[in-house]
């Protein structure tokens, strides 16, 4: 009589047949994969007894019925046949589930591979992380070890989502850095997902796996799996340099990448994403540390070689930008320029800040200083202060390393404030001080010339509007009046043309200006008085309207004539009988 468990798997009919040639009761297994608890389910679906799968043991029992053989050619319905079924119908139609099996493969490769288990995992959730998340919902797991949240993927009931665009994000941290990879290549294979989704994703399982103090990065019994981590998260990057990722997350993997020892390749990688936003970076975030002792605290040669490469790039574009004057390209080329900036004042910050490390030597320091073009910096303040900064850690350079970088500064880019603070510096050469003493005094000279001039200007806009008021001034109560101002304005205007023959020729222009002026003012007057009299014998009322508009246009500008005061007019008029 057969035994049910011989009657299911080939193997062990192999090797009980083989055990009986050999005369010998025992049959030996020491290479089975999942060990004995998964011989054990086996054994018991043999049997007809109840088993139970999850996904935290189907995986092994699936690799240990591929090892008894136990196949649809030894008896219909076997065990391989109903694993299969409940991982299609259950496992991979579960986000949460798919991730606990893909996590447990690990254990057991090769087998696990060779079955295609991992890789119907890794394609199933690839293909549920670009799910619309209106069809994803949030509920807490009992099973989870944390109890953080958990997400189904559900048939979508019209509701309002209530899942963000990176809920998977943190589900997959808890991958192991080789599974995390050939997800995320699978993700980003299926060009749905956003260069700022991948960008996130790669942050968040670095803040997760990455350590944050020195030591830690460093011990030996984790540098090289810190190294990988590091390198696998570089290699996975969006392919758009210019998004994807923030500068100070590039900039804080390429000071891990220092300091683990990557390669060259990825640190080279590094730096040419950041040239294309270093202009979004920090002062913090430049302080990268150096990669020798010998070379002092932060590595300013690699900074220095990452303001290179903006420039150049920056050069570049700019250069192309000339070729089609669009609103598009005229919009770039204000952008760059808004970049030169950004970028001139973040190099006097960082200069100022590794100023005050011993081992920065003088031409490192000028080297970096003079790499940002002349555009970058409309004031040298920044620059002046990095300057001091330097000349105070070291006192002892001679006066022609002073001279050298002093002469970085221009005196006359310099603020008050900054220049104030020149004067009094007593770490400065004398030669730059009397510069600076010198521009502050064309400054001031300037700016008195310009207030005088201003004043000058207003003094002449004033008689505009004294001559103007007289016009619009009402007409004297008493007829008596009004024929004295006439006969005052006539004897006043023949006094004027008497002192004009007197004068030179330095002011004839003036004089006769203001002779026409004044006829002119006569002529409305005289306006007024008839139409006002007319109106009289007509019995009207008296007009409010001027006669200035059928007085000749003025030829000069009224602004250069001081008119002569009028007598006091009364403030209501009558008609003249």
């Amino acid at each position: 009589m057969q035994l049910p468990l011989l009657s299911k798997s080939g193997k062990l009919q192999r090797l009980v047949l083989k055990a009986t040639e050999e005369g010998t009761d025992e049959v030996h297994i020491d290479d089975l994969p999942g060990g004995a608890k998964a011989f054990e389910i086996c054994a018991k679906f043999c049997y007809g007894m109840v088993v139970t799968l999850s996904p935290h043991n189907v995986v092994a029992t699936r690799c240990a019925a591929e090892y008894l053989e136990m196949a649809e050619d030894m008896e219909k319905g076997n065990l391989i046949f109903k694993i299969e079924v409940f991982i299609n119908s259950s496992i991979l139609r579960s986000w949460k589930d798919s991730i606990i099996v893909l996590q447990s493969t690990k254990a057991m490769l090769p087998w696990s591979e060779e079955l295609k288990v991992v890789g119907r995992c890794i394609d199933a959730i690839a293909s549920k992380t670009s799910v619309d998340p209106a069809n994803v919902t949030w509920s807490y797991s009992h099973n989870s070890k944390k109890g953080v949240a958990c997400a189904e993927i559900v048939e979508s009931t019209g509701k309002a989502p209530l899942a963000p665009k990176d809920w998977w994000v943190e589900d997959l941290c808890e991958l192991d850095v080789d599974l995390y990879k050939r997800v995320m290549v699978a993700i980003k294979s299926k060009g749905r997902m956003s260069p700022e989704l991948i960008g996130e994703a790669l942050k968040a399982y670095a803040v997760r796996w990455l350590p944050d103090s020195y030591d830690a990065l460093v011990a030996e019994d984790y540098m090289r799996r810190n190294q990988c981590l590091v390198e696998t998260i570089i290699w996975l990057l969006p392919s758009d340099k210019s998004s994807g990722c923030s500068c100070r997350f590039l900039l804080k993997l390429l000071k891990i990448a220092i300091l683990v020892g990557a390669g060259q390749h990825v640190k080279e990688e590094l730096m040419r994403r950041i040239s294309f936003q270093l202009h979004k970076a920090t002062v913090k975030d430049l302080l990268l540390p150096a990669a020798s002792p010998n070379d002092g605290t932060y590595d300013s040669k690699l900074v220095h070689n990452l303001v290179q490469r903006f420039v150049a790039r920056t050069a570049l574009s700019h250069n192309g930008g000339f070729v089609e004057k669009s609103d598009e390209k005229m919009i770039e080329l204000n952008f760059e320029q808004e970049s030169t900036l950004s970028v001139g004042e973040l190099v006097d910050g960082y200069l100022s800040e590794v100023a005050s490390d011993p081992d920065l030597s003088l031409s490192t320091f000028v080297e970096l200083a003079t790499a940002v073009p002349e555009t970058a910096r409309p004031v040298h303040d920044g620059l002046y202060y990095a300057v001091d900064a330097y000349l105070k850690e070291h006192p002892d350079i001679s006066k022609a390393d002073k001279k050298k970088i002093c002469s970085l500064v221009d005196v006359k880019k310099l603020s008050t404030d900054a220049s104030m603070h020149a004067t009094q510096n007593d770490r400065l050469p004398l030669r730059l001080v009397v510069q600076v003493l010198f521009f502050q005094q064309l400054r001031a000279g300037s700016s008195k010339e310009l207030a005088l001039t201003n004043n000058r200007s207003h003094d002449c806009i004033r008689p505009m509007t004294d001559q103007c008021d007289p016009c619009e001034r009402r007409i004297p109560k008493h007829p008596n009046s009004l024929n004295k101002q006439v006969t005052s304005l006539s004897a006043r205007e023949s006094e004027h043309h008497r002192i004009s023959e007197h004068r030179g020729s330095r002011n004839s222009f003036k004089d006769q200006l203001g002779g026409l002026l004044l006829q002119s003012r006569s002529r409305r007057i005289f306006d007024k008085l008839w139409s006002t009299k007319g109106q009289g014998e007509h019995g009207g009322k008296g007009s409010e309207t001027s006669g200035s508009s059928q007085s000749p246009p003025l030829s000069a500008k009224p602004a250069e004539v001081k008119p002569s005061p009028l007598p006091p007019l009364r403030n209501r008029r009558y008609s003249v009988s």
